[in-house]
C-alpha cells in the first residue's frame, strides 16, 4: 500500500495563516516576524486564489472568472477598510489610490500582458469583441461615476462627494455591476466564452471538474484564507506604510502596493490562460477584476464612511485623469476589432509602466 500523500500547501496554509494571525494580533512585531508574517500573507493570498480557481473550475466559465474577480475584490476591500479605519486622516485618499491602481493594473497590466503573451504564441490574439467591449464600457462607466465626477462636483470642497452624492454613486455602482453580471452569466453568456478562433486549449482545460465535495472544501478554505489575509494585512499595515515612507515614495503609493499585492495571483492566472490560448478567459479576469474593484469597493467604502472620521477623497488628480482617459481610448481601439497583436499588448504595458513611474514620481 502506498503511503498517504501529504495535503498540498494550499490546504495547509489557510489554517496555518489563521493560527499565525491569532499569535501576532495586537502585538508590536520585530523585523524578523514582520518578514515572516509578510511571507504567510503572500502565501494566503495565493492559496485563496487557488481555491477560488477550484470553485471556478467546478462552476465553469464565465462564472469562474466572476468567482476569481469577487474573491480578490473582497481581499482588496477588506485591506482598504482596515487601513482607513486604523490610519486616520492620512488615509483619506487611500480608497481612491487603491481603486485607481487596480484599474490601471487590470486594464493595462493584466490585459496588456495577456494580449502580448497570446499574440506571441499565435501571432494574433483573438477574443470576443461583444463581451470584452461590454466589460470595458462597464469599467469606464464605473470609473467615471466614482473617480472622475468627485473632481468636478461643487457640493463639497475638494475632490469628494457630498453624503447624498456618495450614496448615489454607491447605488449606481452596484446597479451597473449587477446588470453586467446578469448579462455575463445569464442573458448573453456566449459573449464571454472563448471565441471559436481561439487556439485549442491544453488538456488541463478539459480535465474533469472537481467533485462537489472537493469544491465545497475549497470554498471553506477560501473563506478561511480571506479571513487570514484581512487580519494579517491589518498586522502588516504599519510596516507597509513605514516602508513606503522609508524609500521616499509618496504616501499614495501605499494604495499601489495594496493593489499589486492583491492582483498578483490574478495576473498569474490570466497570463497562464493566455499562454494556453484562452484569451477571452484572460480578458474576463482582467476587466472583471477592474469592475468588481470599483463596483464593490465604492459601496462598501460608502457604508464604512458612517464610522470613518474625516474626509473621503475619491476624485482623481489631473495626472490620473489623463492616464485614465488615455487608457479608455486605447482600450476601445484594442477591443473593437476583436483581434490584437503584440503591438496592442505592448502599448497597454507601456501605459502600465507610465502609471507606476508617475506613482513613484508624481
Amino acid at each position: 500500500m502506498l503511503p498517504p500523500t501529504r495535503p498540498p500547501w494550499t490546504t495547509l496554509l489557510p489554517p496555518v495563516a489563521l493560527v499565525v494571525l491569532a499569535a501576532v494580533w495586537g502585538r508590536d512585531l520585530p523585523p524578523v516576524l514582520v518578514a515572516l508574517v509578510a511571507a504567510v500573507l503572500a502565501g494566503a493570498v495565493l492559496a485563496a486564489v487557488h481555491h477560488a480557481e477550484v470553485v471556478a473550475h467546478r462552476v465553469g466559465e464565465p462564472f469562474g472568472s466572476l468567482v476569481l474577480a469577487v474573491a480578490v475584490t473582497v481581499i482588496e476591500v477588506a485591506l482598504i477598510v482596515t487601513l482607513i479605519v486604523s490610519g486616520g486622516p492620512e488615509t483619506a485618499s487611500l480608497a481612491r489610490d487603491t481603486v485607481f491602481a487596480a484599474v490601471m493594473i487590470t486594464v493595462n497590466g493584466i490585459l496588456g500582458l495577456s494580449l502580448f503573451v497570446a499574440a506571441r504564441r499565435d501571432h494574433v490574439a483573438v477574443f470576443n469583441a461583444e463581451g470584452t467591449g461590454a466589460a470595458l464600457a462597464t469599467v469606464t462607466t464605473l470609473a467615471t461615476l466614482s473617480l472622475v465626477l468627485p473632481t468636478f462636483t461643487t457640493s463639497e470642497p475638494g475632490p469628494q462627494f457630498s453624503p447624498g452624492q456618495l450614496v448615489f454613486a454607491a447605488v449606481a455602482s452596484l446597479a451597473v455591476y449587477g446588470m453586467f453580471v446578469f448579462t455575463q452569466t445569464v442573458r448573453h453568456r456566449d459573449f464571454f466564452l472563448p471565441a471559436p478562433q481561439d487556439a485549442v486549449a491544453s488538456s488541463d482545460e478539459h480535465a474533469v471538474p472537481p467533485t462537489t465535495r472537493v469544491a465545497a472544501t475549497s470554498l471553506g478554505l477560501l473563506v478561511v484564507a480571506l479571513v487570514a489575509v484581512v487580519g494579517l494585512a491589518k498586522v502588516e499595515s504599519p510596516a507597509i506604510e513605514s516602508g513606503v515612507e522609508a524609500v521616499g515614495f509618496p504616501p499614495s503609493f501605499v494604495g499601489v502596493v495594496i493593489a499589486l499585492l492583491v492582483l498578483l495571483p490574478e495576473t498569474l492566472a490570466a497570463v497562464r490562460a493566455a499562454r494556453r490560448g484562452l484569451v477571452q478567459t484572460s480578458l474576463n479576469l482582467a476587466l472583471g477584476s477592474a469592475m468588481a474593484s470599483i463596483g464593490l469597493t465604492i459601496p462598501v467604502i460608502a457604508l464604512a464612511s458612517i464610522w470613518i472620521d474625516g474626509p473621503l477623497v475619491l476624485g482623481l488628480q489631473s495626472t490620473q485623469l489623463v492616464l485614465l482617459a488615455l487608457t479608455v481610448v486605447v482600450g476601445v481601439l484594442t477591443v473593437v476589432p476583436g483581434r490584437a497583436t503584440r503591438l496592442q499588448g505592448g502599448i497597454h504595458i507601456a501605459l502600465m509602466a507610465a502609471f507606476l513611474f508617475l506613482a513613484v514620481s508624481p
